[in-house]
């Protein structure tokens, strides 16, 4: 009986723990959701901004194209910070 008793604890225990680390990680799955969502949403916000310092020349901004058309121009970090 005395078997019986100690296998009942240690899985009450071992319940406990799994439980305990469960907690952990949804808690840090939520953390990592919310972490996420932020990232994009600055992400969209430095797209924005990024397209109004030099707009699209194909959507008719009025500045003159800076790149061969259908080209990317490389924009410095640096230069969005201002």
């Amino acid at each position: 009986m005395t078997v019986q008793w100690l296998l009942t604890g240690a899985a009450l225990l071992l319940a406990a723990a799994a439980f305990a680390k469960a907690r952990r990680l949804a808690r840090r799955l939520e953390r990592l959701t919310e972490s996420y969502w932020e990232l994009r949403y600055e992400h969209g916000q430095l797209r924005a901004r990024l397209n109004r310092l030099d707009p699209d020349p194909a959507a008719g901004g009025g500045a003159e194209p800076t790149a061969a058309p259908g080209v990317t121009a490389f924009v410095p970090l640096s230069s969005l910070k201002r």
